[in-house]
């Protein structure tokens, strides 16, 4: 069974930094890939930045502040927060899917894909 559990998540001040991580386990397949998604109040949950073994992908709207990297876990490091990061933070693994488009196809369209394991989410408060 696919399991993910993001860590990290908390209350900040505006300009501050945060680095989520999130750890997959039980994965059969080694094509996959793996998505940082968040949902704020009232909206809908958007990906943020999306990658496999051939990609990384950001979305417009935070490429210029936020980086992953990985390790034994995947991190997403966010520089300086504003209001509008408050959300909850959730990855996501989309099993089957590969290459160097899957990357803006998950972010972008993650409802198109199964199977997409997620984690439970870990809260990110950005206080002015």
């Amino acid at each position: 069974e696919v399991q993910l559990a993001e860590s990290g998540g908390g209350s900040v001040q505006a300009g501050e930094s945060l680095r989520l991580s999130c750890t997959v386990s039980g994965l059969t397949s080694d094509v996959y890939t793996v998505g940082w998604f968040r949902q704020a109040p009232g909206k809908e949950r958007e990906g943020v930045s999306c990658l496999n073994d051939e990609v990384t992908y950001y979305s417009d709207d935070v490429k210029d502040r936020f980086a992953v990297s990985r390790s034994s876990a995947y991190h997403l490091n966010i520089s300086s927060l504003k209001p509008d990061d408050t959300a909850m933070y959730y990855c996501a693994v989309a099993v089957g899917i590969g290459g160097n488009e899957a990357g803006r196809l998950l972010c972008s369209n993650y409802r198109f894909f199964t199977p997409v394991y997620w984690g439970q989410g870990v809260p990110v408060t950005v206080s002015s």
